[in-house]
């Protein structure tokens, strides 16, 4: 393996597939510089946005400038921050200050921020420099990135599939090389699923430990979870060292705990891996089963204790349907506050939410009885297990507009696709998407790695494990399919 950051870059490819601790050492030790860098990433965008449609607004002038004062503070020997000179995008539901961010919706066409958002804010502190705004779903309400303002994005492994939602854009923008890190966030599946769908890495982190401050719809923030995305674990884990942490304005960030992103290596003792079987989730495709299997022998050649392991509790607890109770009985009555007179604008995500009637009082009864029996039955399962393997999504990525499809044979409904993502949410536990292997079509398949609250040390250090002997390797997204698919958000 390449020790050097010459050798490590080399061995990526072109400096657009570096991954960004590579970038940030070439430019610290001034073997290249950030505006190289930043250029790189520019002319990449040039040649491949328009087939994907990830990236929403750009800001070619301000990252430029901002990368030639990165390379003044290396030429002055200043202190450099752990991302100092390396680009990075945002979802545009995170406040930018100064940039648009319109959440995909003409309710917000013409946003502009006054501040950061705390995440965006720790980005720029730790030296990275905002390239770009990446596209959504409208509200960040679905699983296809596509809405009235910016249109669809595509997936660059087959533009005619979806790179997933709500954090598509991102996810997309990453696998392409057109960013090598970027903020996203996750209220069911929205970091996880997009980062499977496109073969990248993807956190969502223990509920509060990285402040929601700055992200659309502050009053759901009690399910919401920003979270970092990159092409390997090893950026993930740099990433959210930066942004974990309370900030004194969300009041559920509230763990300090410290964390080291530069810790490698598997645990001492031999790890509790509990495997779980796929009749938790309902149907799965056998190539995403298969490799899931093989990643559970991998695991048990590196020394851990893999024990299959059933959870019969999650189809009782229908955690898709609970959480959507929660988080739609919000958001639905702080969009009409946004909406009024207004409703012809809105997507039909947009609109559908807007359909959603507030739940009943048994609904959100139900649905607290849901989350309860999770809780108790995962922090069971983790006095046993360290780390429970499964997988992200039950397939690999959907043609667009899919409203129901087919696996294995069993027909169901768009929001299966969330069966074994949304249950981490409900329960706030830390879930990391990690690229693992390729399906017959040339698809990416990612694992679904899940530890008990505040683990997150442990995932990461299981994820880069695994992603050494497995992973994708030096395969890259074709980005050649067919042209640009056009919006179908009306």
């Amino acid at each position: 393996m390449p020790t050097t950051p010459a050798a490590r870059a080399s061995a990526q490819g072109p400096l657009h597939y570096a991954d960004a601790t590579t970038m940030a050492a070439l430019i610290a030790s001034r073997q290249t510089s950030s505006r190289e860098v930043v250029q790189a990433h520019l002319d990449r965008i040039s040649e491949v946005n328009p087939q994907i449609n990830a990236i929403v607004t750009l800001l070619a002038d301000d990252a430029l400038r901002a990368a030639d004062a990165a390379d003044a503070a290396v030429r002055a020997d200043a202190q450099l921050g752990p991302l100092h000179g390396v680009p990075f995008t945002v979802k545009d539901c995170l406040d930018t200050a100064g940039v648009l961010t319109q959440h995909g919706s003409k309710i917000f066409a013409g946003n502009i921020p006054a501040r950061d958002a705390t995440a965006v804010a720790r980005m720029k502190a730790a030296g990275g420099i905002l390239l770009a705004k990446t596209n959504l779903p409208e509200f960040s309400s679905a699983t296809e990135t596509d809405n009235l303002v910016t249109g669809r994005t595509n997936n660059p492994w087959n533009v005619d599939r979806t790179p997933g939602g709500s954090s598509g854009g991102d996810s997309a923008a990453i696998a392409a090389g057109m960013s090598p890190l970027g903020i996203g966030s996750d209220v069911a599946i929205s970091v996880r699923g997009p980062a499977a769908f496109t073969g990248i890495a993807g956190l969502k982190a223990t509920h509060g430990r990285i402040p929601f401050t700055g992200h659309f719809a502050p009053m759901t923030s009690a399910w919401w979870h920003v979270g970092p995305m990159a092409r390997t674990v090893g950026d993930v884990a740099l990433t959210f060292s930066i942004l974990s942490g309370p900030d004194g304005l969300d009041g559920y960030a509230v763990h300090p705990s410290h964390f080291d992103s530069g810790a490698t290596r598997l645990p001492g003792r031999a790890l509790r891996v509990g495997w779980v079987s796929d009749e938790a989730f309902g149907p799965v495709d056998p190539e995403i089963t298969a490799v899931v299997a093989d990643a559970a022998a991998r695991l048990a050649e590196l020394g851990c204790l893999v024990e299959r392991l059933g959870v019969p509790f999650l189809k009782e607890a229908n955690a898709p349907t609970a959480l959507t109770t929660f988080v739609y009985g919000e958001l639905v009555s702080y969009i009409k506050s946004l909406t009024a007179d207004r409703e012809g604008d809105l997507s039909a995500p947009g609109s559908a939410i807007m359909a959603v009637p507030n739940p009943t009082l048994d609904q959100l009864r139900d649905a607290r009885r849901a989350t309860d029996t999770l809780r108790s039955a995962f922090s069971g399962y983790f006095s046993d297990y360290d780390v429970l393997l499964c997988p992200v999504n039950p397939v690999t990525a959907l043609p667009h507009g899919a409203d129901e499809f087919v696996v294995d044979g069993v027909t169901v409904p768009w929001t299966h696709v969330m069966a074994a993502t949304s249950p981490f949410n409900l329960t706030g536990l830390p879930a990391l998407s990690v690229p693992y292997g390729m399906s017959s079509e040339n698809l990416p398949i990612n694992i679904q790695l899940v530890a008990s609250w505040f683990d997150e040390s442990t995932i990461l250090r299981v994820g880069a494990a695994l992603e050494r002997r497995g992973g994708l390797g030096s395969r890259r997204p074709p980005i050649t399919a067919s042209p640009m698919s056009m919006s179908t958000a009306d």
